[in-house]
């Protein structure tokens, strides 16, 4: 107590003897301050009064409060000497360059330290003082100030990214043209196969190949413009768009929408434009099946083929960081295009082999009505029980079995043949429902207990934490520091998430490497404010995205994946960390 007394006693000398001498108190000499430039760095320094001084060697300038940004450089400002020491006359203003640790495209609230010490030249010392100013720092502003290191350790979707920025616009056009034809051959654009078929069979009498071709090519153009649009209001305000659409609604309603084509596939009604709305679009009613096929490709790109590969975050990662939604915007066009390739592909030659009026085409309408009712069962397995959907299955395949008649003796023993497979897989699928254990590759694994055993085992062994916050994860990653860390985003919803669920992380080689790992997993399912926060502060669009972090805790960029892997490509990139 006596000492406290002692210095609080002090205190109120110096100040007396300081305002007696005419010495400016501290806050008055020095006025510490920073701020943000237009190019996203930070500039901070001590203003000085008349007569004060700053020691070059006691200022030191650090960020606080933040595991996103870093200082590159900090360029300073020229010292001049004086009585044998480095000192600051005039106002010291310092630029701290930046470079982000993680990929954001975000505001973030910054803490910038200033430590600092000088004279007066009337011969009074100040004490070392400090502080701490808060800046909210533009993550989308910092795409050019990695340092040369740094830019090694880029992931492939920074590298896409850089790509766009320093090639040339034709070079990126081409460059996203073939990766979108690389992207068609991935699940993500299976789905619309049938879609685009049964479109252009539902178009029925007087369809020529050149028709064909301009449907499939209306259908691919307004997918590419879907997937414009989404990506560019992705890139440019980080929403994720996916799982806006994903929501158990709207799936319900596009499912209903693939039901009701199937039923007019089997001829139950013909499904068109009410005639006033096709004479005020066109007075050519043929021209009413170009809007119908045009609404279908809007609405296939966003609901039934929403995928996230490098290639397509890259695109939007360049939206974010540089708010050029023209080139970011051109690249996923011409990717949109590439991966309609194929599709067009399809629809002509759906065109060019109709078959005639007649039994043949009561045949085709059908097998394009199921195909249908399976896309429709296929996008409810983003909300429904996996049993439920696999017992769908089921009864669909039962159904066409029937119909295609593989009990009719008199019937095409080809068509026999196909159908009584078709009844044998469909009826193993409803019994490992009613097993308890569906499967739709192995639908009779339940006979098997010693596999059944063994595919328990695989699914404990990749055990993930769960996660819905950042600060949920923050703890996480603190707790296990020291240890290797996967980090894995995921949604119920997400096909390509379930793949890797079922063909990579269920091997049993890739099961026992991830044992290496503190598993977590970032649910995003329900898109809510904290899992928006969360996907947005490490740069996710969209899941599937894998995240690795080093035992300091730190990201490790180039390490990141996006989409889809297969088994051996994930395990030799594990063997790898």
């Amino acid at each position: 107590m006596k000492i406290l007394k002692r210095f609080i006693l002090l205190c109120l000398v110096f100040v007396s003897f300081v305002e007696a001498a005419g010495f400016l108190m501290p806050d008055e000499a020095f006025k510490p301050y920073a701020k943000v430039d237009k190019e996203g760095n930070i500039v901070a320094g001590v203003k000085l009064a008349d007569g004060i001084y700053l020691y070059k060697d006691r200022v030191k300038i650090s960020l606080v409060d933040t595991k996103v940004f870093t200082i590159a450089k900090i360029e300073a400002p020229k010292a001049e000497e004086h009585m044998g020491d480095m000192v600051y006359f005039h106002s010291a203003d310092f630029l701290l360059k930046l470079q982000k640790e993680k990929n954001i495209a975000t505001q973030e609230k910054v803490g910038v330290k200033i430590e600092y010490q000088g004279c007066s030249e009337q011969g009074l010392c100040y004490e070392p003082s400090q502080k701490i100013i808060s800046v909210s720092i533009d993550g989308s502003k910092l795409s050019g100030t990695k340092s040369s290191s740094a830019q090694k350790e880029l992931s492939e979707t920074d590298m896409i990214a850089d790509t766009i920025q320093s090639s040339s616009f034709l070079v990126v056009l081409a460059t996203f043209f073939i990766f979108g034809l690389l992207l068609s051959l991935t699940p993500c654009v299976f789905p619309m196969i049938p879609i685009i078929s049964g479109l252009i069979i539902s178009q029925g009498k007087g369809l020529t190949t050149k028709k064909a071709f301009m449907l499939s090519l209306v259908y691919v153009l307004a997918m590419a413009v879907a997937y414009t649009i989404a990506g560019i209001l992705a890139g440019l305000f980080g929403a994720n768009l996916q799982a806006a659409l994903q929501t158990p609604w709207v799936v319900y309603a596009f499912a209903a929408i693939f039901v009701l084509l199937a039923l007019s596939m089997f001829g139950y009604y013909e499904l068109k434009l009410p005639d006033a709305l096709v004479s005020r679009v066109s007075k050519n009613s043929n021209r009413s099946g170009f809007v119908g096929v045009a609404i279908m490709g809007f609405l296939s790109a966003l609901i039934v083929g929403p995928c996230v590969a490098a290639p397509l975050a890259g695109a939007l990662v360049y939206i974010g960081q540089t708010g050029d939604a023209l080139l970011g915007g051109s690249a996923l066009f011409s990717m949109s295009l590439g991966m309609g390739v194929p599709l067009i592909v399809v629809g002509v030659s759906a065109g060019k082999f109709m078959p005639k009026p007649g039994a043949w085409m009561t045949l085709v309408n059908a097998i394009f009505g199921v195909l249908m009712l399976g896309v429709a069962v296929w996008m409810l397995e983003k909300v429904l029980p996996f049993e439920v959907t696999t017992f769908m299955y089921s009864a669909l395949g039962l159904g066409f079995a029937l119909f295609l008649g593989f009990s009719d003796k008199e019937g095409h023993i080809f068509k026999r043949s196909v159908a009584l497979l078709l009844f044998l897989y469909s009826l193993a699928l409803f019994m490992s429902v009613l097993a308890g254990a569906p499967n739709l590759k192995e639908p009779l694994s339940f006979f098997k207990a010693t596999e059944r055993v063994a595919q328990v085992e695989k699914k404990s062994t990749a055990s993930f934490i769960k996660v819905t916050s950042l600060d949920e994860l923050n703890r996480l990653l603190e707790k296990n520091r020291g240890k290797k860390i996967l980090l894995d985003f995921s949604a119920a919803w997400c096909s390509a998430c379930k793949e890797l669920e079922e063909l990579t992380f269920s091997d049993k080689r890739v099961a026992k490497k991830m044992r290496d790992f503190v598993l977590i997993r970032a649910d995003v399912t329900a898109n809510t404010e904290q899992e928006k926060a969360l996907s947005k502060a490490y740069g996710v669009f969209g899941p599937p995205a894998i995240i690795f972090f080093d035992k300091e805790g730190k990201v490790m960029p180039s390490k990141t994946i996006i989409g889809f892997i297969e088994a051996d490509k994930f395990l030799t990139h594990l063997q790898a960390l």
